[in-house]
């Protein structure tokens, strides 16, 4: 009898356990936006997989091409990573950004002060 009622409680706390569970929902994937663009030239993986449209393997293109390439000069060029068409593009552009090379940055500041 003692058997019975243990099996009894122990599957009432599995179904209790279970159904709190099921309550549960999983933290709201964070996307980009036009306010929080996206930095093409500086983006992780993660932080690229935040952009609709680009999954894992997508993100992993980006950072090839990246690497392969130097940095992206502007936004455009994005479309000349493999499976990004204009049309993926175009729902990608406000939600994306580049900032300038840093070479750039350098002459400016290495010039003498005026």
């Amino acid at each position: 009898m003692t058997r019975i009622l243990m099996a009894a409680l122990a599957a009432v706390a599995l179904s209790t356990a279970a159904i709190a569970a099921q309550g549960r929902t999983a933290a709201p994937k964070a996307v980009a936006t036009a306010a929080a663009p996206v930095n093409l030239n500086t983006a992780s993986a993660d932080q690229l997989a935040t952009i609709p449209g680009v999954g894992p393997r997508m993100a992993e293109r980006i950072i090839d091409y990246r690497q392969k390439n130097g940095s992206f000069k502007k936004v455009e060029d994005l479309m000349n990573v493999s499976g990004i068409g204009e049309k993926n593009f175009l729902k990608m552009r406000p939600l994306v950004t580049v900032t300038p090379p840093a070479a750039a940055g350098k002459q400016l500041a290495s010039q003498p002060g005026q």
